[in-house]
């Protein structure tokens, strides 16, 4: 249905509480007083509907008064968690939990190996290096001696190929923005080399050692930092010894501001391969340079925004990518820039029933990875698509990595599950046998667990799988207190992983459930599209219909339902809880995408247009409008009790999405005293690299905030241990 002009009106005076009769809410126990966030008379003109924006002050996140709201709110919220007598019994097992080794699958280049470590509490993980898989591993780089509070932490890095440098880009206090320096590998000294303002790129060496292309922005000016708009992406070339001003420029697209850039260095060092991309779209083109010929200009080999391409490797002149032209779950080809038409591309690996998530080529051997209604399964092929063996997995989980290159007679993988911590296996390729190279020790019993896959049917008759893990011999009754969790945007897959966090939300007795809704990746490009622009009503759908499923199922029921999601998992508790408030007890939406009018217009929110449409587009508006959390809050509401998070150095998601969305959502609750307080953490950005400790207090709060909403029992299983 489409709103009309009237009632769009309406629901905006309702929402800032113009002649509003409140609802009787249930009591909650605790009532807040919050602090005054002021009405502005702010008023935008979207084709010729008019939107009231009166928290429009709060995008300021620089401002004075912008700032004093920011530190009374986080009083609110902080003086409201430590009422929770549960919270500190929370932290103190979360931090049991967490002190295990976690550790990054290797790669191999130049001769040495490579790998991350957290001892388990360590704020950031550590990068290793050795020279045989027998050696004691050498420290190599600690970004924990970077900041004493943990807050820097190592966002890339990259090998030259003689094995004698690394690159390494670190990013402080979660920012988007990154700073790439160069270390050498024997003396563990950085060599002075400094790149800043590089953003959205990694490093690629070429084959000389002696420099790599990376990608960056134009220096913003400094109060729009964190703010202001990202557009111009840019490709250059930086040579060891020479400062970043004398970097020449390799590649740029001036006639488009919102195409970003990036390169890739063949595995032999003849080409460069550039991927253009424009905003968050997996549509992309793909050119590429003859390193070999000085001067050799830039080649287009596929010039059109038609599909995804991932190069994967090359033989010569024959390139080979995985792409999803013409074959939704994707497929992969082989292309000879001697001969790049189209209709001359060879088939490889043919489109299947399964997903095709990954592919390397190592051994001369193709690895391909498949999601099997979300679930890993790994087979290999030689260069003509030949099914050679499949991988056996120990279970049903995840598997990533499977790098290598074409020479190579080995390769590395991690696979987890719910219930089996990340483990490091080396994969022979040879002969398809797979070790544990490292494996963690936690402190729980993996067996009392039990993981289940539910198909259920959401609104219009799709059938969307959803997983659900608890404790073995969980009652159906309705009384479990139960967190749904989903994402459903940009092509990304929920597949299953283990997390400290959710094994100690189960141990307190309550159930995790995982949602693989419309707009991820996990049946392809179709399954994505379903839930993006016009139709992105269908990823509401679709968690609403898990939360009805598990209601009717008796795994739990509204006073025992709790929602979550981070980013446009964000936006997706922000529009459930908006549209149907009477299904759930509480909501936790992190870091998330809530005026969707307006993102467009912060940092790099332009490049979401492609999932989410834009305000700008008459029609998309329409559909915008009817689902953005901020603007469909309506005074008088019983909503569930919410928990906002955001952080004040997040440049991929700006604090004003949240900020403005707990001002009004506080002055739309209806009587009652279901609490909606933000949680609004400092020197802290989107999520990655976020220090381990802050990381434990944020997952404490958050089930503390839940033992309360959902009147759970003080947690006898967390104090036992």
């Amino acid at each position: 249905m489409q709103m009309k002009h009237a009632s769009l009106v309406v629901g905006l005076l309702a929402m800032l509480g113009a002649n509003a009769a409140p609802l009787t809410c249930p009591a909650n126990g605790v009532a807040i007083n919050y602090p005054v966030s002021k009405k502005g008379d702010q008023q935008d003109n979207y084709h010729g509907t008019t939107i009231a924006d009166p928290y429009r002050w709060l995008e300021d996140a620089n401002s004075a008064e912008t700032k004093v709201w920011v530190d009374a709110q986080n009083k609110v919220t902080q003086d409201f968690l430590g009422q929770i007598p549960e919270r500190e019994t929370i932290k103190q097992r979360l931090t049991k939990l967490w002190n295990y080794e976690r550790y990054s699958v290797p790669y191999k280049e130049g001769g040495r190996y490579f790998y991350s470590r957290n001892d388990g509490l360590q704020n950031q993980a550590v990068l290793y290096t050795m020279k045989s898989l027998s050696d004691e591993p050498r420290l190599l780089l600690d970004p924990n001696t970077l900041a004493a509070d943990g807050t820097v932490a190592l966002a890339g890095s990259a090998v030259s190929p003689n094995g004698k440098y690394l690159a390494y880009g670190t990013a402080a206090s979660g920012s988007d923005w990154n700073e790439w320096k160069v270390r050498d590998i024997d003396t563990g000294k950085d060599t002075g080399d400094v790149l800043k303002w590089v953003k959205f790129s990694g490093a690629s060496w070429t084959a000389d050692g002696k420099g790599f292309f990376y990608s960056r922005y134009d220096a913003p000016e400094e109060s729009a930092a964190l703010a202001g708009v990202n557009y111009f992406h840019k490709m250059y070339y930086h040579v060891l010894g020479t400062p970043q001003s004398a970097d020449p420029l390799v590649y740029d697209r001036p006639d488009d501001k919102e195409m970003g850039v990036t390169g890739q260095v063949s595995n032999d060092g003849k080409y460069l391969v550039i991927t253009v991309s424009k905003g968050t779209s997996p549509k992309v083109r793909i050119y590429y340079k003859d390193l070999s010929r000085p001067g050799a200009k830039v080649v287009p080999l596929v010039d059109v925004f038609d599909a995804a391409y991932t190069f994967i490797d090359n033989v010569g002149p024959l390139f080979y990518f995985m792409t999803d032209k013409n074959a939704p779950r994707a497929r992969v080809v082989a292309i000879d820039t001697r001969k790049p038409a189209e209709a001359q591309w060879k088939q490889v690996i043919a489109e299947s029933a399964r997903t095709l998530a990954g592919a390397n080529m190592v051994n001369d051997q193709i690895v391909a990875e498949y999601l099997a209604d979300a679930r890993s399964l790994v087979k290999v092929v030689d260069r003509n698509g030949k099914l050679v063996r499949e991988i056996k997995l120990p279970g049903i989980g995840s598997a990533a990595g499977f790098g290598g290159k074409r020479n190579y007679r080995e390769s590395f993988y991690s696979f987890t599950s719910f219930t089996n911590p990340t483990t490091i296996y080396r994969l022979d390729m040879k002969t398809g046998a797979s070790t544990v190279f490292r494996q963690p020790k936690v402190d729980f019993d993996p067996s009392a667990y039990e993981t289940r896959q539910q198909f259920f049917t959401s609104r219009d008759g799709t059938k969307v799988p959803m997983f659900i893990v608890s404790k073995k011999g969980l009652k159906l009754d309705g009384s479990n207190p139960t967190y749904l969790y989903g994402y459903g945007g940009f092509s990304i897959s929920m597949t299953p992983s283990f997390s400290p966090a959710n094994l100690a939300w189960m141990e307190m007795g309550g159930v995790y459930v995982l949602a693989n809704l419309r707009g991820g990746g996990e049946y392809g490009e179709a399954w994505h599209e379903a839930g993006t622009k016009l139709l992105k009503q269908n990823v509401f759908d679709d968690f609403i219909g898990a939360a009805e499923w598990l209601i009717a199922n008796k795994v739990t029921s509204p006073s025992k339902l709790a929602i979550g999601g981070g980013s446009n998992g964000g936006l997706l508790v922000g529009a459930a809880m908006t549209q149907r408030p009477d299904l759930f007890a509480a909501a936790i939406p992190m870091v998330g995408v809530l005026d969707m009018l307006r993102f467009q217009k912060f940092t790099i929110g332009w490049g979401w247009t492609s999932d989410y449409g834009s305000s700008d587009n008459a029609d998309e508006f329409k559909a915008l409008v009817k689902y953005s959390p901020l603007h469909n809050l309506k005074a008088g509401t019983c909503y569930p009790a919410t928990m906002i998070t955001t952080s004040d150095h997040d440049d991929r998601v700006v604090p004003a999405h949240s900020f403005k969305f707990a001002a009004a959502a506080q002055a739309a609750q209806g009587a009652g005293d279901a609490p909606v307080i933000i949680r609004i953490d400092v020197k802290a950005g989107h999520g990655a690299g976020k220090p381990t400790t802050k990381v434990i207090e944020e997952v404490a709060d958050r089930w503390g905030f839940l033992s309360r909403a959902l009147k759970m029992n003080s947690p006898a299983a967390v104090a036992a241990k």
